[in-house]
């Protein structure tokens, strides 16, 4: 626990909107430790979201440095961000962002083709994985035969597909019932608990942050 997994450093980000500079980070110092539940809250606006993809990788800031696994990801090429990304971290997004067309199966299975995981592994991989969130019955569904809360579990076991060390949650309960939201929280406390899978959660929901080992507040950047 005395080395971080993640750490930013004077991490700024500005986004230019014609000639006017946005700044959506102001000098952020975070350290992320293994296997660690972290929350980030705040305001909308208040840099939640570039924070973590800044933290995932998804975004490079505009000054500071980012670390991943002790390795400063700025010089990092965008090839090389892109493998990183693949095998290090798993994505789970408010809006699912599951492949309309593909079965629930096929979902899962799509980030391990990309990262050359053979097809034995591959299907051996994702029947452990939607059997791990309760869908084993559901494999052949496309997403739009499934409820919201159907499709974040899809999206949670897409994002350990790759069996990540970091997996990262934008608002997953956002769109979803107390009940279905409830649900996944606890599948996410799980995944955390059991796997040893460090998590960051970016929420609104003070109820769901204060079930963190940690809370981070983000403020105007």
């Amino acid at each position: 626990m005395n080395k971080p997994i993640i750490e930013l450093r004077r991490v700024t980000k500005v986004y230019k909107l014609g000639k006017v500079d946005v700044p959506a980070l102001r000098g952020i110092d975070l350290k992320i430790y293994p296997g660690e539940f972290l929350a980030v809250v705040g305001k909308s606006g208040s840099g939640k979201s570039t924070c973590l993809n800044i933290i995932g990788c998804l975004d490079l800031p505009t000054s500071g440095k980012v670390k991943l696994l002790g390795k400063d990801i700025s010089k990092f090429s965008e090839r090389q961000l892109a493998r990183l990304r693949g095998k290090t971290i798993g994505f789970v997004f408010q809006m699912f962002n599951l492949i309309p067309t593909l079965t629930t199966f096929e979902n899962v299975t799509l980030p391990m083709i990309f990262q050359g995981v053979n097809k034995r592994e591959r299907e051996k991989r994702a029947t452990r994985l939607l059997k791990l969130v309760g869908l084993e019955r559901r494999m052949n569904h496309r997403p739009t035969e499934l409820s919201g809360g159907e499709r974040q579990r899809v999206a949670i076991a897409r994002a350990l597909a790759n069996e990540p060390k970091i997996v990262l949650a934008d608002e997953p309960t956002g769109n979803l019932d107390t009940k279905s939201g409830e649900m996944i929280i606890e599948l996410l406390e799980k995944i955390n608990k059991e796997k040893g899978t460090t998590l960051v959660i970016v929420t609104h929901d003070l109820d769901l942050a204060r079930r963190a080992d940690r809370i981070i507040k983000l403020e105007d950047g």
